[in-house]
């Protein structure tokens, strides 16, 4: 699954999930629902910039990391796209490599800081700490929440934890078939719950940068509970590169998001170009059936539920919410999975 399209519906469905629970936290969600969403995206992926630019018309375009090889405009020479920041040019795999890992948490390392990482046993812990260290912070802590949404969806999606047994084409998530579970995703369960896409995406793009998110990368200098328990690896001589990286994020996705729109939606039922050459040929209804077949509303639901089963944990882990009173149980069809 694409990240914007498959991290927006897991967050999406854990929220569901978690009303079903009657979950207190999920005030706080629907408080600053952008923002939760926003952390379910752009809480870990930091790649989210231009990754070339046409050198005739000077237009950014692409996704950080992705290699291209012309212009998508002109079909002409391109050039590699830079941030530029404190007078350095720095590339999308550069920092995808300094900070990947560290917003990803349990995978995404690089080999010199891969003692960093933080077991999937203690993710709870380490995620109750950011929280407890933020409590005052309104729309940074229903970021965090997205956060923890993306770190399990792409744990579970991507086999670094196991349980996900979907095999559609070729695997579970793999190049070919990333193309089909956005398909399915955007347009069936998308039409089932009737999500407004274009205007989630532009909500997400709008939301501040929350300082939370330097405080669980360790990107600041180390302070409070989540200081005091992981003392190692903090580099506060990273936080204004981080902060230039995070206002990038936000600014490329205003534009992401229309590509990722361009290559999702039909025209008279036929899929766009880009979709048919991913998916090896494979038409639009074919697409949709084929993720049926394979199971993707049960890998949907599973996600949904881990999801929501670390942001329960978690609650039950900060005094300060675990004493909140439940909110009314609000079940759902569960995508029609059971």
């Amino acid at each position: 699954m694409s990240g914007l399209i498959g991290h927006t519906m897991y967050g999406l469905l854990c929220l569901k999930e978690a009303k079903a629970r009657g979950l207190a936290v999920t005030r706080l969600i629907e408080r600053h629902f952008p923002s939760y969403l926003c952390g379910a995206y752009l809480g870990c992926d930091i790649q989210v910039m231009p990754e070339a630019v046409c050198v005739d018309s000077g237009r950014e375009f692409g996704f950080g990391t992705v290699p291209v090889e012309k212009s998508p405009f002109t079909g002409g020479a391109v050039k590699p796209w830079a941030l530029r920041h404190d007078g350095r040019l720095f590339r999308p795999t550069e920092i995808h490599r300094m900070f990947y890992g560290r917003s990803h948490l349990v995978f995404g390392w690089v080999k010199d800081d891969i003692r960093l990482a933080v077991p999937w046993d203690h993710l709870a812990d380490y995620c109750a700490l950011c929280i407890r260290d933020n409590l005052q912070a309104g729309s940074g802590l229903a970021y965090a929440l997205g956060w923890m949404v993306h770190i399990v969806g792409d744990s579970l999606i991507k086999s670094v934890q196991p349980g996900l047994r979907m095999r559609l084409l070729d695997g579970v998530y793999t190049p070919r078939n990333r193309i089909v579970q956005d398909q399915f995703t955007f347009h069936t369960i998308g039409g089932e719950l009737g999500i407004d896409w274009e205007g989630i995406f532009r909500g997400m793009a709008s939301t501040p940068v929350e300082s939370i998110q330097a405080h669980y990368m360790r990107i600041a200098n180390p302070s409070g509970a989540l200081g005091r328990t992981f003392d190692d690896g903090w580099r506060p001589d990273l936080a204004t590169l981080l902060d230039a990286v995070l206002l990038e994020n936000r600014r490329w996705l205003a534009q992401h998001m229309r590509d990722v729109l361009d290559v999702v939606q039909t025209t008279g039922g036929r899929a766009s170009e880009i979709a048919l050459r991913a998916s090896g040929g494979l038409d639009h209804d074919a697409m949709l059936s084929l993720a049926e077949a394979a199971g993707m509303r049960a890998t949907l639901m599973f996600i949904a539920d881990q999801c929501a089963d670390l942001i329960e944990r978690v609650s039950t882990l900060v005094p300060e919410w675990n004493s909140l009173p439940p909110e009314p149980r609000k079940p759902w069809n569960r995508l029609k999975t059971s």
